[in-house]
């Protein structure tokens, strides 16, 4: 979808600011709200790309004034009372309300650890030939969903050149959707500065994005 998430090569919202030694968590409640998002999700009611998408339905001016995490938390919020695992009284209450069902977590924490160090794989072994091969002129799919999509907005009808097949993987676009995970070949594009941004542009430069077969057409 188009939203404020999607800013890439937008101006006017000032400079990327550098922290050195940044900390993993600025505050207590930030790893917290890390904790509860693994937590829930090994609930498997909803996937990452859902969990993202969530996330890119916040509304813009509220998107943009929150933090990191902040986001995190409104979208798990979102999620819990979308698929039912909280009701909103309970929300506003901090209390389970009388007679709500318990049930063990599927993570619990002395799984934490490993779980987080094995990480999430989301590559396929599957038979699925490739639409492009190395070197092929490509151009990004002009296309505006209204669901989530992993196509950023300033690479849409612009021409690049295959570098890399990183074989196949879950398609995100459809995957947030639960509409299965669709699996097909995901490539690294390169895309010429200039293409992007214009001849203001160092013609030294370039821009390389993941890209699925459904983001791409023949140049």
């Amino acid at each position: 979808m188009n939203g404020v998430h999607d800013m890439g090569g937008m101006h006017g919202l000032g400079p990327i600011v550098r922290e050195d030694n940044e900390p993993v968590f600025h505050a207590a409640w930030e790893g917290r709200t890390h904790a509860m998002a693994s937590a829930t999700g090994a609930w498997r009611k909803w996937n990452i790309d859902a969990s993202r998408h969530q996330r890119e339905l916040i509304p813009g001016p509220d998107y943009l004034r929150m933090s990191y995490y902040e986001k995190w938390y409104a979208g798990l919020v979102a999620l819990l009372l979308k698929h039912g695992l909280v009701s909103a009284a309970e929300l506003a209450s901090g209390q389970p309300a009388p007679g709500t069902a318990k049930a063990t977590p599927p993570l619990l924490g002395d799984k934490v650890e490993s779980v987080l160090r094995r990480g999430s794989f989301y590559r396929r072994e599957v038979n699925a030939a490739p639409s492009f091969k190395l070197g092929d002129k490509v151009r990004a799919r002009n296309i505006h969903p209204t669901g989530h999509t992993r196509l950023p907005r300033y690479a849409r009808g612009k021409t690049g050149e295959i570098v890399r097949d990183h074989g196949v993987h879950v398609f995100p676009d459809a995957n947030a959707h639960f509409q299965g995970e669709q699996p097909q070949h995901l490539y690294s594009v390169r895309f010429a500065a200039r293409e992007l941004w214009g001849q203001a542009a160092s013609p030294r430069d370039a821009v390389y994005i993941d890209l699925w077969d459904s983001h791409l057409e023949r140049a």
